[in-house]
């Protein structure tokens, strides 16, 4: 039989074009949902409200895809990714069925992807290829999205750095088709930096803006609307953590809870994942761009600053991220998250006015996303930042 359609909703913009091609196989063909608008008014029809943000998103894209006559749903398949921890986000799968049932889609499909043993009838069964090649998008995805947007500020010709990113995840995708070998990964790293930096540039005034905060909200344009395109359009240079920061995180921190046997796998995995990361960095900065260190001395040097006992969704990650670009001397930060995240605003917001206090010369913007905020009082609040005039202090 054809392989059945895999619907893969936006989670990271940079990471799954080329990631989606880890889940292609026999039984499944990925295809990643465009962003449209209206998602948060569809997605309101069946999810609460006081749901997260990116569920309620999340539900509006598939639901979408799903009345949009392309697909068979009952040949459908709708990936949906689980971290398995406090975040109410791993409950999504189960309200997604409910609202698929109510919208007529019962024969369409739910694959959780978690590597926590939940929902397991659903789960998607992992194997050393899919892994080898998630692997190998997470690193290519982290190196595009650092030369893009240090250099897109600064470009010649308006539209020169997104049109080479696109030229880059064409030419990569087609390169998944096999597990890629780590001197493939790192050679391809070598080769982006050098095209970026080859790109005719204008010595022109930008402001260095770093941006933490909660994994979608930060990496996803329908969760931030576009956050990243509006800074570079007014002249911003964006520093970002990338997937391998997040994954190492998450492995770092589930090194302390689970079975023994488990962790020992994941401190085995961190690893190997941590010096690959390290090659990443040790390029990037060899071309001229900037990134934060790798997760290991990033976490080391973030003593007294982060609450580094706190693991809960994102933990002493935002904490750590900001005082890292902060030290990088990055002095606007802006901290994005989702209205309604409950482990976000408590772990992760809860730590800015006390990491502000630490971080004199540097001014941390919070700004939360929601289906019943206004596009004037997020860019109001981006603005105030933007604006602020900041005398050099590094």
């Amino acid at each position: 039989m054809a392989p059945r359609t895999l619907l893969i909703p936006s989670f990271l913009d940079d990471h799954f074009p080329l990631l989606r091609h880890a889940f292609d196989s026999d039984c499944w063909q990925s295809v990643l949902l465009p962003p449209e608008t209206g998602l948060a008014d569809l997605g309101l029809r069946y999810i609460h409200s006081e749901m997260c943000y990116p569920a309620i998103l999340i539900a509006g894209q598939i639901l979408r895809a799903l009345g949009s006559g392309h697909y068979d749903p009952a040949r459908c398949g709708v990936l949906v990714g689980q971290v398995g921890d406090e975040c109410r986000g791993s409950c999504l799968i189960r309200l997604l069925r409910r609202a698929l049932d109510r919208a007529g889609y019962q024969a369409t499909a739910l694959v959780s992807l978690n590597i926590r043993g939940i929902d397991r009838p659903d789960r998607l069964t992992l194997h050393p290829a899919m892994v080898g090649k998630a692997l190998a998008a997470a690193v290519w995805g982290d190196a595009l999205a650092v030369v893009r947007d240090q250099t897109r500020p600064l470009e010649a010709r308006p539209g020169a750095a997104l049109a080479l990113w696109n030229e880059w995840v064409d030419e990569l995708g087609a390169q998944m088709a096999h597990v890629p070998s780590r001197r493939e990964i790192l050679r391809r790293c070598e080769e982006i930096t050098d095209s970026f930096r080859r790109l005719d540039t204008i010595d022109r005034p930008v402001q260095d803006v770093a941006v933490v905060g909660e994994i979608y909200t930060k990496n996803c344009r329908l969760g931030n609307w576009g956050l990243r395109d509006y800074l570079a359009q007014n002249g911003c240079r964006v520093y970002a953590g990338g997937l391998t920061w997040q994954s190492l995180y998450f492995m770092d921190t589930r090194t302390l809870k689970g079975p023994a046997a488990h962790r020992a796998a994941y401190r085995a995995v961190r690893c190997a994942a941590s010096a690959l990361q390290q090659d990443l960095v040790d390029i990037l900065r060899a071309g001229g761009f900037r990134t934060l260190p790798p997760l290991p001395r990033l976490k080391a040097e973030s003593e007294g600053l982060a609450p580094l006992n706190v693991t809960v969704a994102d933990g002493w990650l935002i904490a750590a991220e900001a005082a890292g670009w902060a030290r990088q001397g990055c002095r606007k930060i802006l901290c994005v998250q989702p209205f309604a995240c409950l482990p976000g605003h408590i772990f992760g917001k809860g730590q800015y006015a006390a990491l502000q206090r630490k971080l004199p010369g540097v001014r941390l913007v919070s700004v939360d996303y929601d289906a019943s905020t206004g596009e004037g009082t997020v860019q109001s609040r981006v603005r105030m930042l933007l604006d602020e005039s900041m005398e050099p202090s590094f």
